[in-house]
């Protein structure tokens, strides 16, 4: 199947060139926005020290409480965000509503890195027809979320690395403050759905957040320095990155904000995970998807695998999306039931 394969990276490669806006951003510490001082001294024994404590006490870093200005208008939650980060326009999260019923199963559906508003609509409404009431999180700095001069969502993965992890908690939080909303409106069953970014940050809440009972997952891997470092689709963001710091370095920095450190946090759960994968995935690398897969194992999770023959864009394409859709719907429908 290597004509297969060629055709993918081609097809990869293709869509990665034709994406608008980007542009490679200048490095930053960013300590500031994680409690530091931007004139610190020493900001890699500042990030060392930070990472140790964050990971040992990550219950704390991600905990949160329900918003208390929840507005349901046109299908359409809002809510303060639980973290204030320095953009108004970024704290104040929107989230889509598609509901299929006022009680029962429901799942946050978290996009890709740079989706669009109208993205994964169509996800939430495949869900409805299972029964399954959908909300569509919009991710910190993207369309409605969005900040001046910036159409992309280049602060929630960039070269500022205070900045990214203080986004990506951030998406954490206004996912938990969803599912708080979820809870009072009357849904017991909870799930989550992510892909790619909204992948690792749905991964990470499920394994600090007791409300979800399962999680589907389209591209997983380690760390989010792994990918930045070595992915198709943030070339860009390591450009920068790659003049101060290491893969190492970035993967250890980035930690906190990464499923890998976490796995083994849902050993003897009963929570249900599935990953959907692609074999030919120029950003998402198979052998940090393999490792991801090796720790899930060595826990004794509850994992469930499907691996396509595509890669990261082409799984958004035919047929792949329909395979990827079925076995997500089939999953959800079933570990929500």
């Amino acid at each position: 199947m290597a004509w297969l394969e060629q055709k993918i990276r081609r097809y990869e490669h293709m869509r990665w060139a034709q994406e608008p806006n980007r542009r490679t951003l200048p490095f930053a510490w960013g300590l500031e926005h994680i409690g530091g001082d931007p004139k610190e001294p020493d900001p890699r024994g500042f990030l060392e020290r930070f990472v140790e404590h964050t990971l040992e006490h990550s219950d704390e870093w991600y905990a949160v409480t329900p918003a208390d200005d929840y507005l349901l208008a046109d299908d359409v939650l809002t809510f303060t965000s639980a973290l204030e980060s320095p953009w108004p326009g970024n704290n104040r999260v929107h989230a889509q509503v598609f509901r299929a019923r006022h009680t029962g199963p429901a799942v946050v559906v978290l996009a890709q890195w740079n989706a669009r508003w109208e993205e994964q609509q169509d996800v939430c409404r495949w869900l409805n027809r299972l029964g399954i009431t959908a909300v569509k999180m919009t991710l910190p700095y993207h369309d409605r979320r969005a900040i001046p001069d910036h159409p992309r969502g280049d602060h929630l993965v960039g070269p500022n690395i205070g900045l990214t992890l203080q986004a990506n908690r951030q998406a954490v939080l206004d996912v938990r403050r969803t599912l708080r909303w979820l809870e009072s409106q009357g849904y017991d069953h909870l799930g989550i759905l992510g892909t790619s970014i909204g992948s690792s940050i749905g991964f990470v809440t499920m394994c600090h957040e007791p409300l979800l009972r399962a999680g589907a997952f389209l591209h997983v891997a380690t760390y989010c320095g792994d990918v930045v470092a070595s992915g198709l689709t943030t070339m860009n963001v390591w450009e920068s990155l790659s003049t101060k710091v290491s893969h190492d370095d970035i993967r250890r920095y980035w930690s906190p904000i990464s499923p890998y450190p976490y796995i083994s946090r849902l050993a003897g759960t009963n929570k249900k995970i599935l990953a959907i994968t692609g074999r030919y995935d120029p950003t998402f690398w198979p052998e940090y998807t393999e490792s991801f897969f090796h720790a899930a194992r060595r826990e004794k999770l509850q994992v469930e695998n499907l691996s396509l023959p595509c890669g990261h864009y082409s799984m958004g394409v035919t047929p792949f999306k329909y395979a990827a859709g079925y076995r997500f719907g089939t999953f959800l429908f079933e570990a929500l039931a």
